[in-house]
């Protein structure tokens, strides 16, 4: 008789001394769109634990989360999702809808239970093909620096770091490839800081279009001592997708818009127009403002960009006409934007005005200050000497610090 004591699959299981066996839930930083309303409204929630009321129309920041409310309260299917969370009761009695076997049954998403033999589930559907994936790997490779030659951008991160703690810099989302892609500029991807050192752009033809896009290799050096020389629009996307970008200090748009300033040449590229417009609005918080004008950047033709502008709340819902308008080349034409903005501060229009039909808009981008003025600026601008003047707003003037 064999006097071995036999193993069982309880003993192999209890003896996992390494916990190899041990359940790991997988993690992932992309939320979905439930998390998203679940976070959207807790900050509703955080608002009442802090105030001991529910927001109001008594500032902007109030109202956007008033308007959040509201929209909650009239989508049945949310208050549903959201009634767990609701702590402070904001959105009273909800029917929570039970669910039955045949629910349970129909809600097969990924049919688990149907039968047959469909062997479907062992074909690889969402892998890319080995060239694909070679393809991709080289457009997104990055390979080490030497430790010398990573010593002098090492220390540009750290102080853009700093900059970003001490509030000269912001992290702000990143939509537009065209508008905010630059050399120069430092973004994050995936948590990672990356700076754009160098492009080599040109017009191409996108595959089976007829339109033409601006792209190319990058030079892009990441702050873990890597570089990257990953297509310019892939770049963007990928930036897009799961990064953000970091704005410049203001001395450094300041330098941008001084460099060539003034000099185009045959391989320049357009990048938009800054412009002034003059609204037609009927409007009596509108139409009795002398000296009300918004300046603006555009990276499409202006007719194009305001052919729409009586329905749009950057244009107070009301058609426009044109003032001025100033082609921009490279990369200067936002930064001109912002640069005008700044200077003219104390002069945007800070209202919170019903247009039409109920819509209502609080514009940003609209000054009271006369066009010689505005004019003035962009020319202290472009001769580089803005930086040694400030617009006297009670005598409407430009003066000097």
């Amino acid at each position: 008789m064999d006097s071995k004591k036999k193993i069982s699959l309880d003993d192999i299981f209890n003896d996992d001394d390494f916990g190899l066996l041990d359940k790991v839930e997988k993690t992932s930083n992309e939320k979905t769109a439930d998390q998203r309303l679940i976070d959207s409204f807790e900050e509703i929630n955080a608002f009442v634990d802090k105030n001991g009321r529910e927001p109001n129309k008594s500032s902007m920041s109030e109202y956007g989360l008033l308007a959040r409310l509201k929209n909650i309260r009239e989508n049945e299917q949310q208050k549903i999702s959201l009634k767990p969370y609701d702590r402070h009761n904001l959105l009273g009695q909800v029917e929570i809808p039970k669910a039955s076997i045949d629910d349970i049954l129909n809600d097969d998403e990924f049919g688990l239970l149907e039968t047959g033999s469909d062997l479907s589930i062992f074909k690889y559907k969402h892998i890319s093909k080995e060239d694909e994936r070679e393809k991709a790997d080289f457009v997104a490779q990055r390979k080490p620096l030497k430790e010398d030659e990573f010593k002098p951008y090492e220390a540009m991160f750290q102080k853009v770091h700093q900059e970003i703690k001490e509030g000269k810099r912001q992290i702000k989302p990143f939509h537009n490839i065209e508008k905010n892609l630059h050399v120069g500029d430092f973004y994050l991807l995936d948590g990672i800081m990356l700076y754009l050192k160098e492009t080599s752009l040109k017009n191409v033809t996108l595959t089976g279009e007829s339109i033409e896009r601006v792209d190319g290799r990058t030079f892009t050096i990441f702050e873990n001592g890597t570089y990257s020389n990953m297509l310019f629009r892939s770049l963007g996307k990928q930036i897009q997708k799961s990064g953000k970008l970091i704005t410049n200090t203001h001395e450094g748009i300041n330098n941008e818009l001084y460099v060539n300033a003034g000099m185009v040449m045959e391989e320049d590229i357009k990048t938009g127009w800054i412009y002034v417009l003059k609204s037609k609005s009927t409007h009596p918080s509108i139409s009795g403002i002398k000296n009300l004008f918004k300046i603006g950047f555009s990276s499409t033709p202006l007719d194009e960009r305001i052919k729409n502008a009586k329905n749009e709340a950057t244009y107070l819902f009301a058609d426009v006409t044109k003032v001025v308008s100033f082609a921009i080349y490279n990369r200067n034409a936002d930064m001109l934007e912002q640069l005008l903005h700044r200077f003219f501060a104390e002069t945007c229009l800070n209202v919170d005005i019903e247009i039409i039909q109920g819509k209502r808009t609080t514009p940003r981008e609209w000054f009271v200050v006369p066009l010689e003025v505005i004019e003035e600026a962009i020319q202290l601008i472009l001769n580089e000497r803005i930086i040694h003047y400030k617009y006297d707003v009670e005598n409407r003037i430009i003066v000097e610090k």
